[in-house]
């Protein structure tokens, strides 16, 4: 279990390198039972980590860091959101299941990126402007751990996105 002192970057960070590690699982996973359980885990953890940040940590850095970088996280969240609905919906044996999570590493990998950019990302923007960390921290592991009890017991809800109108096609 990691420290329950975690400042709200490193708990951020901590998710994201969890979230790293289940990509490269599914990467080298074999057999269809494996690669889905995988993939849902990832669904999970990233359905959480999105309502977290948007819920809490996103609010706190209006008006403190760069607005455009805000917006951008929010329409990556909303992106993440719609490929992770579909991978939910799916399975492995659909045609683009693969193709789908691949996509969505990918789009997670460039999102960190731009959180943990070491002068002018997110957190170390957040990190400049004083924003109190600690109790950042506290706020987002008490819902973190309230929305995986949720989610486990009734599954992931409906992705809701702040940037995309819904869509039909």
């Amino acid at each position: 279990m990691a420290d329950t002192k975690q400042d709200a970057i490193a708990l951020l960070k901590a998710d994201h390198r969890k979230v790293e590690q289940l990509f490269e699982q599914f990467e080298g996973a074999t057999g269809d039972g494996k690669k889905q359980k995988i993939a849902l885990q990832i669904c999970l953890e990233l359905t959480v980590h999105a309502q977290i940040e948007e819920e809490i940590f996103y609010p706190a850095c209006e008006g403190k860091i760069d607005e455009d970088l805000l917006k951008e996280a929010y329409v990556e969240h909303d992106g993440a959101k719609v490929l992770i609905a579909e991978i939910e919906a799916g399975g492995p044996d659909d045609d683009y299941y693969d193709a789908k999570v691949k996509v969505l590493s990918e789009q997670i990998e460039h999102h960190v990126e731009e959180e943990e950019k070491r002068m002018e990302g997110m957190f170390s923007q957040a990190r400049q402007a004083g924003l109190d960390m600690d109790a950042l921290g506290d706020q987002l592991r008490a819902r973190k751990e309230e929305l995986i009890a949720t989610y486990k017991a009734s599954g992931l809800a409906k992705p809701e996105t702040s940037t995309f109108e819904a869509v039909t096609v």
